[in-house]
């Protein structure tokens, strides 16, 4: 589970609310917008960055760029 390093309450709601948030973007991209290992990479990505982003909005942003530029590689 990509969120089960995160203890606090607060962080999770963050984290899903990104992660859905970065979801809606991305999958409009996507060759198969229903493929649930993207959006689980997505989930480890989203996990990885909460702590460090300053708020939901740079969360989002960060998440997205970082999926995105890792897909490019």
């Amino acid at each position: 589970m990509p969120f089960s390093s995160l203890n606090d309450p607060v962080e999770v709601a963050r984290a899903r609310a990104a992660l859905d948030s970065a979801w809606n973007e991305i999958r409009l991209s996507l060759s198969d917008p229903s493929d649930e290992r993207e959006r689980v990479r997505l989930a480890y990505i989203v996990a990885h960055l909460v702590l460090i982003a300053e708020d939901d909005d740079d969360l989002t942003r960060r998440a997205i760029e970082r999926f995105r530029r890792a897909k490019a590689s």
